[in-house]
């Protein structure tokens, strides 16, 4: 971007000043939300979901599916192991589910038609209750198929995040911040440019000898970007005060890539992957956030000006994905200054020291892609095989499972597992531990381990969380024995 352009974005921060807007407003009236049905047993919290537009800037507003009249939806502050009632209504046209991402909570509520949760239905309406845990930061989202109709599951405005207490004060900050990581307008394409996944970089031990040289099948691609509702430069900035201390948890919310940001000017301490704690927080130029992923930071505003937080990708950044930060008294054109280079690794969050609880049972996940194999797009395969897998990943519950996952194809998946926390255990021959995790990115041509134990009874579905290649494919059932 010329000077020009960024006197440009100075000005259009300026001119939406007067405009009161939080990154993601904390909604309390739920309970007296009017949505033209009876309520059912005053539930504590209501989610409609209905058509929405939202106007990342002045010139350039679009329509979507939300929540409560909105994309992102509300911030959901619960207590853990406080029993909630939560009131579902589809104002839509077609079945719709509500999966909460990172509770330990039964497969009924869970949100996933693949364990067996109901669908709420069109023009209709359905009551859930679940014990909300464990405390962190955990968030919303559709988990409707979409296949090939990019009008709907995680393409649309259908997230938001869920903040679960236990009366800690994880950063003792002045400010607390949500920010939402979000593309928009969907597109088949055949080229997928992913200048900012630096896992291309790293080893490749699951490199098979002979490459699959067959035609990709289409992707899906974005041009328009966001930080939670609105494009860089529209909407207010982040306005703080030197000396301040802000909190700031970030949602990868895309259904289509994992994305690299930074704060220009500062540096982000992680404190928590994917709302828990680290045993080794560290203070970082830029954070990977990989699809589904959420991290945590603290940022001391040390260095007063007018900054960019947003994409390290040039081009991502300038087509939305970033937020003004400025400090009081200062009216300066926003600046960026490019992070230095360095590769993402979760095993720096962890300890040397090898697990307390040693895997008794070893799963052996193998990830391939059949390039076109599905008409137009690919068909993703675990095992050799697409989904459904049955009864091929039984657990028995109490045992303690190594789960090595290894990714021979050519992209970087964020891996989710349902209703379960991992303990990432090794990241391509780099052992670690103690770090908890509910997703994890798999290195493109890389290889990752997690332990987890089986203490949660019942259905629980692992998938790739860009959302095209769970539809064709890339997902398994777990279920106990």
């Amino acid at each position: 971007m010329d000077r020009r352009g960024l006197l440009q974005l100075g000005s259009m921060a300026l001119a939406h000043a007067a405009v009161p807007r939080l990154p993601i407003a904390e909604w309390a009236g739920t309970r007296r939300l009017s949505t033209g049905h009876p309520p059912e047993d005053n539930p504590d919290y209501l989610l409609r979901i209905a058509p929405v537009t939202v106007e990342l800037d002045r010139s350039h507003i679009l329509s979507t599916i939300g929540y409560n009249g909105a994309a992102p939806g509300p911030l959901l502050r619960m207590r853990a192991g406080r029993r909630v009632r939560i009131d579902v209504v589809n104002d839509t046209d077609t079945p719709e589910l509500v999966h909460w991402h990172g509770m330990l909570i039964p497969p009924e509520v869970d949100g996933t038609q693949e364990e067996g949760s109901p669908v709420v239905p069109p023009r209709g309406r359905r009551q859930f209750e679940l014990t909300p845990g464990p405390a962190g930061s955990r968030w919303y989202h559709s988990h409707a198929m979409a296949m090939d109709d990019l009008h709907k599951g995680a393409y649309t405005g259908q997230f938001g995040f869920v903040y679960v207490e236990d009366g800690n004060n994880p950063g003792r900050y002045d400010q607390e911040l949500f920010l939402a990581l979000r593309d928009w307008e969907p597109f088949f394409t055949t080229t997928m440019d992913d200048e900012d996944d630096d896992t291309h970089h790293g080893p490749l031990p699951e490199k098979p000898a002979t490459l699959n040289s067959d035609p990709d099948g289409l992707e899906v691609g974005s041009n328009t970007y966001s930080i939670n509702d609105k494009a860089l430069g529209a909407g207010d900035p982040i306005r703080v005060r030197e000396g301040q201390r802000l909190l700031i948890h970030f949602l990868n919310a895309s259904a289509i890539e994992n994305r690299r940001v930074a704060l220009a000017g500062h540096k982000m301490k992680v404190i928590a992957l994917d709302g828990n704690p680290v045993p080794t927080p560290q203070t970082l130029d830029s954070i990977f956030v990989g699809g589904g992923e959420r991290i945590d930071v603290v940022v001391e505003m040390n260095n007063p000006g007018v900054w960019i937080l947003g994409s390290t990708e040039k081009a991502i950044r300038e087509s939305g994905l970033g937020v003004i930060v400025e400090y009081a008294g200062q009216h300066r054109q926003p600046q960026w200054i490019d992070p230095p280079l360095a590769p993402w690794d979760y095993t720096i969050f962890g300890t040397a020291n090898s697990s307390s609880l040693a895997p008794q049972k070893t799963i052996e996940l193998i990830f391939e892609k059949m390039p076109g194999a599905v008409g137009k797009f690919n068909l993703w395969l675990v095992n050799g095989k697409p989904y459904p897998h049955e009864r091929e990943f039984v657990l028995e519950q109490g045992t303690r499972y190594r789960l090595v996952m290894r990714n021979r194809t050519d992209d970087a998946h964020p891996m989710h597992f349902h209703r379960h926390l991992w303990e990432l255990a090794e990241i391509n021959g780099k052992k670690t531990a103690g770090i908890i995790k509910d997703t994890v990115v798999v290195p493109y041509f890389g290889r990752v381990m997690v332990d987890f134990t089986a203490d949660q009874p019942g259905l629980a579905l692992f998938h790739c969380h860009i959302q095209q290649h769970m539809d064709y494919g890339f997902k398994a059932l777990f279920r106990y024995g």
